[in-house]
Parts: structure tokens; C-alpha cells; sequence
């Protein structure tokens, strides 16, 4: 006996219904190589974000600086020109006792003195005090000159420096701004990537707890010696987004740190840091050349030789020592000292 139609129908809808059933497990989770990825992922933004962060922040201290050097420049600008107009008040008195005598008739002339001297001896006197009085008048009228020259000047001056504070100070709240959203696009990175992070299975974050190569490693002698041998002690401590040590670090901060140990300064992002020194390549990596890493510039790692590199990589994995085409795409190597 044949099943009825719609019996067949229901039969084949429900088997349709399982078969989907069956299969759509398969899809829903990711594998833990997929988790990893996507963790990474997330973590790599993060970081270019921490990057951006904190260069935002260089930007806003550099320009706050300008706006009180211009500050400082208007003030003394100011202060000068207020000088140079007591100056000029001073001289012009001089000047204007000078220019009083000759209308009401005083002849300062060598002839005038000749002519009214009463002896040899009387005429040298009145020249000797004919140069004083030319001297004093020659005086008067240079400093006057010279007096509102320098509060012209000064004005000038003055006003350049009320620009530039005020564009400054426009520049400031602009990036004031700018910071506050670059902050709150990283907070929630890093707080997608911590998320993920917890999700991933027990081996995986053992996997990426692994402390690596830990054995002594010899660096050369020198400042790019000194900065390894730093870095390298630091193998073991977290990663952590913004941190700046000495008890866990960011890749950037670690590099800073070290060759700040070392005596030498460098700046404390990826994207300032990816200009220092000069340029090798890849063939000519040596120990502790700083290595860039990604198209944005936004991961940083030191050489420990030629095939390896010590970094802070990201947050559940400690400072170590990686491959150094493992880490990522290269970007540019800066050799630091020598």
C-alpha cells in the first residue's frame, strides 16, 4: 500500500528538517584555529588603535607646547615693548629740551662761540661744552630712534605671537577632540578583543601563555647590545594595552624602555619609532634593530639576530622571543645606533 501524498510530504520535510539539523552545529561554533585567528585579528586592530591613541596624544603635548611658547613669546613681547616705550618717552624729553633751547635762540655753533667768547681760554671752553651738548643731543636722538624702532618691533612681534597662540589654542581643542573619540574607538577594541580572548578554550590560552625561549641569549657589546640585554629581561611579563612598565608592557613601550636603559632616546609610538636611525634590510638585521611590522606601521619588535626577534605581542601572551617573519608582515627595519 502506497503512503498517502501528504503523508510522503511530511516524511520528506521532516527528513529536509534533520538533515539541517544535523548539519548546522558544524557552523555555528569556530574551530579553535578560527578563534585564534579572529582573536588576533581583533588584537592586531586594537593595537593600531592603542598606536593612533597615543600618537593623538604626542600631538595634543606638541601643540599645547606651541601654545605656551606663544604665550610666553606675547608676554615678553609685552614686556619689551613696554620698555621701549619708556625709553622712548625718556629720550624724546632729551630731545624736545634740545630742539626748546634752539627755538628760543641758543646757537650752538662753533661760530657762535667765537664770536662771543671773551678769550682764547673761554673759547675752548665753550667748544669742549659744544661737544658735550653735541654729544648728549647725537645720544638723545639715536637712543629715541632706536626706542621706537624696538616698540615697532616689539609690536610686530606681539601680535605674531597672539596668531600663532590663537591658532594654537584652535589646534588644541581641535585635538582635544579627536583624542577623546580615538580614546573611545580603542576602549571598545580592546574590550572586544579581551571578550574574545576569554572565549577561547584552555589549551589555546596555555598555548598562548607559553613563556618560548627563555635561555641566555649573549648580546654584543654597545648601546644596541645594552637595549637587548633590557628587552630580553623582560621575557615572562604580560602585555597589557597602554602600559609603560615596569611590571608588564606594550611592544612600543618595551623597545622605549630598553634602549632608554640603554641611553639613548626614542619616541614612544610604532609610527615615530619606524623613522629613527636608518634603514636596513632584511638581510642586514642585527641585534637590536627595531623591526615595523603591518602596512600601518603598528606593531614594533627588537631584534635579537638575524632569523629572530624578542616583543610584548598582545594581551594573554607574555614578552618572548618569535621568528621574526613569524610575527607579521615587515614594514621597515631601523637600525638605532651605529
Amino acid at each position: 500500500m502506497r503512503p498517502h501524498p501528504v503523508q510522503r510530504a511530511t516524511t520528506l520535510a521532516a527528513a529536509v528538517v534533520a538533515a539541517f539539523t544535523v548539519a548546522a552545529p558544524a557552523h555555528a561554533q569556530p574551530t579553535a584555529s578560527e578563534a585564534l585567528e579572529k582573536y588576533e585579528e581583533l588584537s592586531r586592530d586594537a593595537e593600531r588603535l592603542h598606536q593612533d591613541h597615543l600618537k593623538a596624544r604626542e600631538d595634543l603635548g606638541a601643540r599645547q607646547a606651541e601654545v605656551d611658547r606663544a604665550r610666553a613669546d606675547l608676554a615678553a613681547a609685552a614686556q619689551t615693548g613696554a620698555e621701549a616705550l619708556a625709553e622712548q618717552e625718556r629720550f624724546r624729553g632729551q630731545v624736545d629740551l634740545l630742539t626748546e633751547a634752539s627755538f628760543e635762540g641758543a646757537r650752538l655753533t662753533t661760530l657762535s662761540a667765537l664770536l662771543v667768547a671773551d678769550s682764547q681760554q673761554d673759547f675752548l671752553n665753550r667748544m669742549s661744552a659744544l661737544g658735550v651738548l653735541a654729544a648728549d643731543s647725537g645720544e638723545a636722538l639715536g637712543r629715541l630712534s632706536a626706542a621706537v624702532d624696538s616698540a615697532e618691533r616689539s609690536k610686530n612681534a606681539a601680535a605674531d605671537a597672539e596668531q600663532r597662540a590663537s591658532v594654537a589654542a584652535d589646534e588644541a581643542a581641535r585635538l582635544v577632540d579627536d583624542l577623546a573619540a580615538r580614546k573611545q574607538a580603542m576602549d571598545e577594541q580592546v574590550a572586544d578583543a579581551r571578550a574574545h580572548y576569554e572565549s577561547l578554550s584552555a589549551p589555546v590560552k596555555a598555548a598562548l601563555a607559553a613563556p618560548g625561549d627563555t635561555s641566555a641569549v649573549a648580546v654584543p657589546a654597545g648601546a644596541a647590545g645594552a637595549a637587548l640585554e633590557f628587552a630580553l629581561a623582560q621575557r615572562g611579563k604580560p602585555y597589557v594595552f597602554g602600559s609603560n612598565g615596569p611590571d608588564s608592557w606594550d611592544c612600543s613601550s618595551l623597545t622605549q624602555a630598553a634602549y632608554r636603559a640603554a641611553g639613548v632616546s626614542i619616541p614612544r609610538t610604532t609610527y615615530t619609532q619606524a623613522t629613527v636611525g636608518r634603514a636596513v634590510s632584511r638581510a642586514q638585521v642585527q641585534a637590536g634593530d627595531l623591526i615595523i611590522y603591518y602596512a600601518e606601521q603598528s606593531h614594533v619588535a627588537m631584534a635579537v639576530d638575524g632569523t629572530r626577534a624578542v616583543h610584548a605581542s598582545t594581551e594573554g601572551v607574555p614578552v618572548r622571543i618569535a621568528d621574526i617573519d613569524s610575527i607579521g608582515p615587515v614594514s621597515t627595519i631601523r637600525r638605532v645606533v651605529g
